[in-house]
């Protein structure tokens, strides 16, 4: 269990110096999603053998002087991205033949040493801020299992949060990784824009989506950014930062449904005290984001009838989502064009605001985890109207910019609490290194999540 919960970083450390061999590490974990995941509904499928083959051939060789970053960590894939020879469900039963080849960044991934460990769940086209689809399921929170994991990155989120991977692959068109890693009390790292390659999902919701990790500790985050990008991020965690001018802006952009609870103001309010005696400057100024509500959903729909019209069997798909696809065909190219277009002078009127400060501090989500739904017969407007929960996270994915959710301790009912760090272009290192900052003065990893089984868990 402890080396299940230690992270990508402590898990290569081990394997490295030779205290842990890279089929003991594989085996606890597929232990632990054995133990963890029939509660949760996590993995859409688990690559036992396949893991327990490549974790032997690791084994075989030697990590060497310069050892690959993740050798011999399990890591876990959202199932919108290739694994070679494994089918990409897209959360429906409308996929066709199996991937011919790895997605770029799975690539990557191996060749810094990571072991697949299995494909997680998402909503149908990751179309939702919740992980639930007629075909696999819902996803449940591991805080409370009667809550929502988020989405749509809600099964890597979980698989992270249980220590059923060392590190998650998740992705992020409009706070995807963002929202569910607040609600199930983890980090989640949204790089600049191409940091990580999409290939070939290249341009996936007119250049709204990324490549994110989900992972209980920022150190992981940056880990994994490295091994898929080629960064140094994680080099550079323990340079000393004071004196950053810290902006707190609780608004949600004009034009989403987003209420602020108490609880979820109490939670950014809180950061910014710890971030004011940690020696930063902490002033409250709004936000400039323009319509980013309106740009970003002409682009998330058409990207879904994008997305729709490359699957084998379209018409198996969820009435809302047909009804999804259809809308944003239906829409003017011209339309979608011009509002991603608009991106150039959005981003100028939000970076007004790193004139005067270094990084913005928001609120992740206007509320805490709510309840799962489980009904699949939700009517379109009500699925659209309840995806702006985390309308914070959505100016970022317009823009491009650095962003995460970082987490900010747990409600009454003991459901984790999250704010969102944010930042001008290619401040990666900037925000990893404030995220550590708070993570040492206010640790979450080792608090662990513990649902019960009531589900069977599907597996190969």
């Amino acid at each position: 269990m402890d080396v299940c919960f230690a992270g990508a970083f402590e898990q290569a450390r081990l394997v490295r110096d030779g205290e842990l061999s890279v089929v003991e590490l594989v085996s606890a974990t597929l232990r632990q999603i054995e133990r963890a995941d029939p509660g949760v509904n996590a993995f859409r499928v688990v690559l036992g053998e396949l893991a327990l083959d490549e974790a032997r051939k690791l084994d075989a060789t030697s990590p060497g002087a310069d050892p690959a970053p993740l050798f011999g960590v399990p890591v876990a894939v959202k199932d919108d991205c290739d694994v070679g020879g494994e089918v990409t469900a897209w959360g429906t039963d409308a996929y066709g033949d199996a991937a011919v080849g790895d997605a770029e960044v799975v690539r990557r991934l191996r060749a810094a040493g990571a072991v697949i460990i299995g494909k997680t769940h998402v909503p149908e086209m990751t179309a939702w801020p919740w992980t639930s689809s007629p075909t696999w399921g819902t996803t449940r929170n591991p805080w409370d299992l009667a809550c929502t994991s988020g989405g749509s990155s809600g099964g890597s989120a979980v698989a992270a949060a249980l220590g059923m991977c060392g590190v998650a692959l998740g992705s992020d068109g409009g706070g995807s990784v963002r929202y569910p890693a607040g609600l199930c009390g983890i980090f989640g790292l949204k790089p600049q824009r191409d940091r990580i390659p999409l290939d070939p999902h290249t341009g996936a919701w007119n250049g709204l989506i990324a490549i994110r990790p989900l992972s209980r500790t920022v150190r992981d985050a940056a880990l994994f950014l490295d091994a898929s990008s080629g960064t140094r991020t994680a080099l550079t965690l323990s340079t000393p930062l004071e004196g950053l001018r810290i902006a707190v802006s609780f608004d949600p952009p004009r034009g989403s449904f987003a209420k602020l609870s108490p609880e979820s103001r109490r939670a950014v309010e809180d950061t910014a005290g710890l971030l004011s005696r940690l020696g930063h400057h902490v002033l409250e100024r709004q936000v400039d984001y323009g319509n980013t509500m309106w740009q970003s959903t002409l682009r998330y729909l058409d990207g879904i009838a994008d997305d729709v019209e490359t699957l084998a069997r379209p018409e198996r798909l969820a009435p809302a989502t047909r009804r999804l696809a259809r809308l944003g065909a239906a829409l003017p190219q011209q339309a979608v064009t011009r509002a991603t277009a608009a991106q150039q002078r959005v981003a100028a009127r939000i970076n007004r605001t790193f004139e005067s400060a270094d990084l913005v501090l928001t609120p992740m989500a206007g509320q805490t985890a709510p309840p799962a739904d489980t009904r699949q017969d939700r009517g379109m407007m009500w699925s659209l109207r309840h995806s702006n929960v985390a309308a914070w996270a959505v100016p970022w994915n317009v823009v491009g910019q650095p962003a995460a959710a970082v987490p900010a301790g747990f409600d009454i009912h003991d459901r984790p609490l999250s704010v969102q760090l944010c930042g001008p272009p290619n401040s990666e290192a900037t925000l990893l290194n404030l995220a550590t900052q708070l993570e040492t003065a206010r640790p979450w990893a080792h608090r662990h999540p513990v649902p019960h089984p009531t589900t069977a868990r599907r597996d190969r």
